[in-house]
This record gives structure tokens, sequence and C-alpha cells, in this order.
């Protein structure tokens, strides 16, 4: 495993247009190439060598090697950064309190007795981000919301939890007032994200980046759209700038979730969930993780060779949701109707919606589809900037020389055991391949619980809020089989037909017998006894409030399709209200699931 330097010679031939106007392709020729293993150069001292690359070819190289001694810029290990421990010790003092004036203790629990509880949102598009909103206000309204230590989502829950987090006091203050923001954004018209003007900019953004050396994808495209969607205006924050929200413990720590894909893999595919935080990136699968402002540097080795700015939150809120850009076209064909005729279609190889139930149980280790090839032309300019382009967030690869896949067989968070899975050929692992292929964690998974299941982070009180339409509990069997075959602990799901066809609001499934399983609590996204009730246990009298509840989430005709951008005002404010609505009936469970925690807490610290 010794390092060692390849050299190659090339010649690059490049075709141009009738015209010579721009390069329409390019090839590349391998004349020779060769090889000098660095262990065989003196240290300290400049050495003069000829590389020989074949035939008749050589190459003279002055070279000096220089043992560097200092930390790698890559953090090798599983346990929890150690920002992240420091938030958790503030953050259990605060949890502590609450849980005293909630649950009605005698004294404040122990920081160590004190139960780590986290809080999922599924994907779903806006249909998910509002309805976070509203099951966020829920809690709230419960005086629950400082008794979260993880706060973590997939694809449109991120985008409610991006904007959440502009605001480093958000969960101390009225959640109606960032729910009012969030109204009048999602029911203005988004034709304008779709301007000339507006495509200009993209092109601008997306070329800058490009000359700056980064890698561009559509999903970068997608990522400004969706800045256009939810702001209306440039934003030019980070996600390490929500490490000041973090910072004293004064929110739920953020985690949000995407998988790393293989482009040229048929079969067997396997996603890696890759997590983002306020203050790291990184993959606990092989125990590497990076700065936050580091992300999308060059690395090798485990050092940093080539800094690049952080990018923009914009673009990881495209990468996190990037299922949409798998059907780009059929967004603009929804916001913008068929009348503008610069607008045709992309023709995309796949459409990935998650209005439709599906056909077999999936495997979370096998993804329904991988990355998606634009077919046909949005306009020159990007039909020739994206040519060859896909839509998974290609990003430089800070794994890339490392080799973390040393001792994979004795760790279960390899499916080595598996002889036709990729973790069982340390040679096709990802430290291997130069860049990492990030795409929306809902082709794998529907809601993030790979992230905060992990051993380390000791989850002892999972709420889990699922908003897609149908197949309310396939998350929840898609979490059991990926914890079965790392033998992470998680309590048996049974459902019977009469829930999987009409299912309730709220669900616990606990493992009376182990106390390391975590508690689960899950709400599917349904109109119940909202229907009927304003309330919890206050009925609807008026035909105004009858009519507020009288409201499918699902159907053809539904204001709430996956696809559908724009929500008319009073859409908004009902499905705030019935996700709202949800928490507050089940009151009794949520309080139960905390006793039930705090009490394994308390066996688990004994034993």
């Amino acid at each position: 495993m010794s390092s060692e330097l390849a050299v190659e010679l090339e010649r690059t031939v490049k075709v141009l247009e009738d015209g010579g106007n721009f390069d329409l392709e390019e090839h590349s020729t391998v004349l020779g190439s060769g090889k000098t293993p660095f262990q065989a150069l003196p240290l300290g001292k400049e050495v003069d060598t000829a590389v020989s690359l074949g035939k008749n070819s050589s190459v003279d190289l002055h070279m000096k090697a220089e043992e560097i001694r200092k930390d790698l810029d890559v953090r090798l290990g599983f346990d929890l950064c150690k920002e992240e421990r420091k938030f958790l010790d503030k953050r259990k003092e605060i949890i502590s309190q609450t849980l005293k004036k909630v649950l009605r203790l005698r004294e404040d629990p122990d920081k160590n007795e004190v139960p780590v509880i986290a809080v999922l949102g599924s994907g779903g598009g806006i249909r998910a981000l509002t309805s976070f909103y509203g099951s966020l206000y829920g809690l709230q309204q419960l005086n629950l919301l400082d008794s979260i230590a993880y706060l973590s989502g997939i694809s449109g829950s991120t985008w409610c939890m991006s904007m959440l987090y502009q605001d480093s006091e958000w969960s101390s203050k009225d959640l109606r007032g960032q729910i009012s923001n969030a109204q009048d954004k999602l029911s203005s018209s988004k034709v304008a994200a779709f301007s000339s003007e507006r495509l200009k900019y993209y092109f601008q953004e997306l070329k800058a980046m490009e000359d700056d050396g980064r890698k561009v994808s559509f999903t970068d495209l997608w990522g400004l759209i969706v800045e256009y969607f939810l702001q209306q205006k440039e934003d030019q924050s980070k996600l390490s700038d929500q490490q000041k929200a973090v910072k004293h413990g004064q929110n739920p720590y953020p985690i949000y979730a995407a998988v790393n894909v293989r482009p040229n893999i048929s079969g067997d595919d396997f996603a890696e969930w890759c997590e983002f935080t306020p203050y790291e990136i990184g993959f606990r699968k092989y125990g590497a993780f990076v700065r936050t402002e580091d992300f999308d540097s060059e690395f090798f080795m485990g050092r940093l060779i080539k800094k690049h700015p952080e990018p923009r939150i914009c673009y990881l809120q495209g990468m996190w949701g990037s299922a949409f850009a798998a059907s780009l076209d059929d967004v603009f064909l929804k916001v913008v109707g068929s009348g503008l005729s610069f607008l045709e279609s992309l023709g995309d190889v796949i459409k990935v919606i998650d209005d439709c139930r599906q056909s077999h149980f999936r495997d979370p280790m096998r993804l329904k589809t991988r990355l998606v090839i634009p077919g046909g032309p949005l306009l020159q300019i990007f039909q020739d900037f994206f040519k060859s382009r896909v839509t998974a967030g290609e990003t430089f690869n800070f794994m890339q020389g490392l080799y973390l896949h040393r001792d994979y067989v004795s760790l279960n968070k390899f499916v080595a055991w598996k002889g036709t899975h990729l973790d069982a050929f340390p040679n096709m692992l990802s430290p291997i391949e130069d860049n990492l292929y990030l795409v929306d964690g809902g082709f794998s998974i529907n809601s993030p619980f790979p992230l905060v299941l992990q051993p380390e982070r000791n989850v002892d009180v999972i709420i889990s809020f699922n908003y897609s339409w149908e197949a309310p509990f396939e998350v929840l069997e898609l979490a059991q089989k990926y914890c079965k075959e790392r033998e992470i602990p998680f309590p048996n799901i049974i459902i019977n037909k009469e829930d999987e066809e009409n299912p309730k609001e709220c669900y616990m499934f606990v493992d009376n017998k182990n106390p390391k399983v975590p508690i689960v609590l899950h709400f599917p996204l349904v109109n119940d006894t909202f229907h009927n009730y304003k309330a919890p246990g206050i009925e609807r009298e008026s035909e105004e409030e009858k009519a507020f509840g009288d409201f499918l989430i699902a159907g053809k005709d539904s204001p709430y399709r996956t696809l559908n951008f724009t929500y008319e005002a009073h859409d908004f404010d009902k499905l705030v209200a019935l996700s709202c609505y949800n928490v507050l009936n089940n009151k009794d469970a949520v309080f139960e699931a905390l006793h039930l925690g705090l009490n394994r807490r308390k066996v688990k610290n004994r034993k």
C-alpha cells in the first residue's frame, strides 16, 4: 500500500463545430505511462530521476521528498466530533430542565440520565416542508422543542430546516412568524424562476463555479431554482453559518442527509449515507469527516491539497432534494405551463416521484435509480454546458487515497457477508474513487433513520414524521432491514392490514425486553380526527370550520402533489394546521415515549 507517483503522457484532440465557434468534444489518447514509488526517494534530498513511459519515451523529474507530521485534514474515527460532544453537554442541561417541567418531575434529571431524543422529517417536496413546519409547531405548543437533541431531515424536510436555522434562536421564538414567512414565499408565483434574466443568472453562477475548478452538475442548477422557490432572492448563507445556532446548545443539532451512489455500476447498487452538519460532513460508515467549510475542496491521502470556497447552502439544498432534478422538465411544465416555447422537454432517462406506491418492497441497499442523465435541451447554453453531466451532485472525494477499508470485514458498518454487495470488494469501495456522487436520501430510505441510529449518537427516542402519500410505514420497514444487516438495535415493526389501508395518526414501537432499542414514535400524514375536531376534544361547529377540516391529502387533483411548488394560502394553512393537530392530539403518546426514554436511560446507565 505504499504511495507512488504515476505519470501519463497524453495527446488531446479537440473536435470543433463547423466554423470553429466552440468545442464540440475532445478525445484523449495515452501515449505512455510509468510510475515511481515514493519509498525509493531519500527524505530531504533533491534528486533527479527519469521515469520510463514506455517505448522510446520518458520524463525527467526533479523531486524532493519530505515527511509531513502535522495532523490530517480529514478526521478519521467513528466518534462524534468534539464540537458535537460540546453541544450535547450544553444541550442536555437544557433538556433536563425542560423534562422536569413538562413531565412534572421532582428534580432535574442528572445529565447522564437525560434521554437523547431525535426528530426526523421525511421527504415529500413542498408537502414535506409545509408539514414539518406544522409538526414542529405542534411540539412547540407542547413545550417540547427544548427536549430535542437532534433534528434531521431528507429532501423537502431539509428545505424547512435550512430556512429555520437562518435564525440562530429559532426554537425559542414563536414559529408562527417563520410559518407566515414560508407561506408568503410558497403562495407566490414561481414563473419568474425561469425568466430569461434568471436563467442568465443561473448560467453565470454555474460558469463561475466551473471556472474556479469546481465540478458542476445538473443538481447545481436545480439548487439555484430551489433558492428562488424558497427565498426569491440570492441567499449567500452557508451550512457552516449554522454553527452559531448550536454553539450554546440553544437549538436541536441539525443533521441533513444525502447518499453516495455509483454512476458506473449496474445491479447490486448501494447507498452510503452521508451526513451534513454545521461542523462536519462525512461518512460514519468509513469513519471519515471533513470540516464543513472544506467540503467540495480537493483532498488526497487525508490532506487538503486545493481549497475551494464552501458552497452556498442553495447548492446543498439542490443535492438534498435532487429527486426533483430527475423530473425537472415536469417541474417546468407545472410552474410555467406549456405556453413558453423556449422551455423544451429535457427527456430525462428516469422519472422519480413518490406520489405512487412502490410496486414491490425495496431493499434499502438497492436504489430504485442512481443517476439521471438529461437527454434533451433546456436552452442552447444549458445544453452545451451540461453535456454529459448528471443529476447527482458530483463533488471531490475527500477520502481519495485513504485505505479506510483495511479492516472492513470486522466492522458491521460494511455488509461484507453479502458476496454480491460492493462492500465485499475492498477495491471497489468509495475511497478508491476520484469523486463522490451525492443524491437525495429518499432514493434509499425516505427518512434519515441511518444517521440518528449510529451507536455513537446513542439515541433513546425517535419521533418520526412521514410525509409520503403512500406506504406510510415503508420507511420503518426499510430502516428495520437496514439495522438488522448491521446489528443495530431497532424495534420490531409489525403492521396489520387495517392500519396499512387506514393508518392512524400515531404509532409507538417499543422493545420491552431490550433497553438499548430506541423507542420509535411514528406519525403518518393522515387526515383522521382532524376532519371533525379543530383542536383536541373540540368539535368543529360552523360550516366554515367543517369546510376547513374536510379535505383529502392525496389524489390526482390534490394541491399537495409532489411536483406542486406553489400552494394557495388556505391550502398551506390547512396542511400546517393538520400536522400541528396530529401532534397535539397524540400528546399522551408523546409524553409516554419521553417517560419511557427517561427510564430506559437510567437502566442503560446502571448497566
